[in-house]
């Protein structure tokens, strides 16, 4: 009996129940098999090809890079600017306090200067025209070259704090001398010219124009005519005009009830309301007036009743 190496692949119809063989030999078979592996590989690379562009659909382009980046720069910069307008605010606050700073250092300064020119301290301990001297030798271990925001500003805050004690140590001071200055001007003392002679006393004395004994309320100092008659205490001019018997006169008030007069002069330097200080020039010497030759009546009238001037010429000064 003959045998048969074909194979046969049989196909039915759903009609009428008829069927159809289909011969299958190996070189049927092979080809079969290298069909399906074809459609296998190519369902694969389909599949990759597919895979590779959703990821490169999924990748930025150069330019969305480029403005990614470009926005990062843009931001960064942003940063900086702001850093930098805070870094100068706080600058110009330490600007700010400095020059405040250097102008109190100024004032103090001047005024001990001044206490310097008025003699209440030694020019030899105190020189304010000059730096103060300072020195010493290097720490080696020493810290930075430079502060820091938060030293800087703590120095400062201690120097505002030395300045303002100093500022109240010298306007103590200030108000001590300016007191004293102030009681040296009101103290009456001193005749009330450069030059001069005492020509008649304070009290009773022989009238000159009748002869009879008559009270003389202040003293007369004689002198060159036109000389200079000055005040021997500061205050404020409350007359300064002719009055009967006195010719040209000046009147001081110098305050606490003291009064100064000034009689005969041939000229006024001054006029009512100014304020005079101690040793200014008020009027010239003269002869107006009840008067037989150049000379000043000088009066002092304490609480509306005449004094003795001489007392307070031969005062010692303070």
């Amino acid at each position: 009996m003959k045998s048969n190496d074909n194979m046969n692949v049989i196909f039915v119809g759903k009609r009428h129940g008829r069927s159809r063989a289909l011969p299958l030999n190996a070189g049927v078979i092979v080809s079969l098999i290298f069909l399906l592996v074809a459609a296998l590989a190519a369902a694969g690379w389909a599949g990759y090809q597919a895979a590779v562009s959703k990821f490169e659909a999924q990748q930025p382009s150069e330019s969305e890079l480029v403005a990614h980046w470009q926005d990062k720069l843009n931001q960064q910069r942003s940063d900086v600017a702001e850093i930098r307008e805070n870094v100068q605010r706080q600058i110009d606050a330490l600007t700010i306090r400095l020059g405040d700073i250097q102008g109190r250092l100024l004032r103090l300064d001047a005024l001990g200067q001044r206490f310097v020119e008025s003699g209440l301290v030694s020019s030899g301990e105190f020189n304010f025209d000059q730096p103060a001297a300072v020195g010493g030798p290097e720490d080696a271990t020493g810290g930075g070259d430079s502060y820091s925001a938060p030293e800087l500003t703590d120095m400062i805050n201690q120097l505002e704090l030395l300045i303002d004690d100093r500022e109240k140590q010298l306007r103590l001071l200030d108000q001590v001398s300016s007191r004293s200055k102030l009681e040296d001007e009101l103290y009456l003392q001193g005749r009330p010219i450069t030059w001069g002679w005492l020509s008649s006393p304070y009290g009773y004395r022989t009238d000159p124009f009748t002869g009879k004994r008559r009270w003389h309320a202040g003293v007369d100092l004689a002198g060159k005519e036109g000389s200079d008659i000055i005040t021997v205490g500061a205050g404020v001019v409350t007359f300064a005009g002719d009055r009967f018997g006195y010719g040209n006169l000046v009147e001081v008030d110098h305050g606490e009830g003291l009064i100064t007069r000034y009689a005969h002069a041939k000229t006024v330097k001054v006029e009512t309301g100014d304020v005079v200080q101690k040793g200014q020039v008020v009027a010239l010497m003269g002869s107006t007036g009840r008067s037989t030759g150049p000379h000043v009546h000088f009066e002092v009238i304490r609480n509306g009743k005449s004094e003795n001037p001489e007392k307070y010429i031969q005062r010692a000064s303070r």
